[in-house]
């Protein structure tokens, strides 16, 4: 464990950031000084993006920040790719709400477990949910009334 915890700081399109955020402090009000987020204004210059990125980082006051972007390849992962070190900084693109709320929760973690864990819960946080409708749902050998149960 460390002695102070690390720095989640959410880098995206706007108002992605600001609404994952929202959502990670409607479960964890008091992650608040934990987790910064940058929203990436459309037609915002790159550099300006970067300039605002820094000093949004270094108001999080953390030794280690961990980078969360919504897209590889997007402004706001190119800008996040220029914050990060690989020792006090890491950057994991494809942000979703439970990696989100796994790095909030681990985030006094070691970074290179915090990052496991985060990649983690991402993944398994994406999965086909099979809901299927009353009347396509097949009738019980034992209803003898032969009624579908439906409203």
């Amino acid at each position: 464990m460390n002695d102070q915890s690390n720095g989640i700081f959410i880098i995206a399109h706007a108002p992605l950031a600001t609404a994952l955020r929202q959502c990670v402090l409607h479960v964890f009000p008091d992650a608040a000084a934990s987790l910064a987020v940058l929203d990436v204004q459309p037609n915002m210059p790159a550099d300006e993006s970067l300039a605002t990125a820094r000093m949004t980082m270094a108001l999080l006051n953390t030794e280690h920040t961990l980078i969360l972007t919504d897209m590889f390849g997007a402004t706001p992962c190119n800008v996040a790719q220029k914050l990060v070190d690989g020792l006090n900084s890491r950057l994991v693109a494809g942000v979703n709400l439970p990696m989100l709320l796994r790095a909030i929760t681990y985030r006094n973690e070691a970074m290179d477990a915090l990052v496991a864990r985060v990649l983690a819960g991402g993944t398994q946080g994406v999965m086909q949910v099979a809901v299927t409708a009353p009347q396509n749902q097949q009738r019980k050998h034992n209803d003898q009334n032969h009624d579908h149960h439906q409203q």
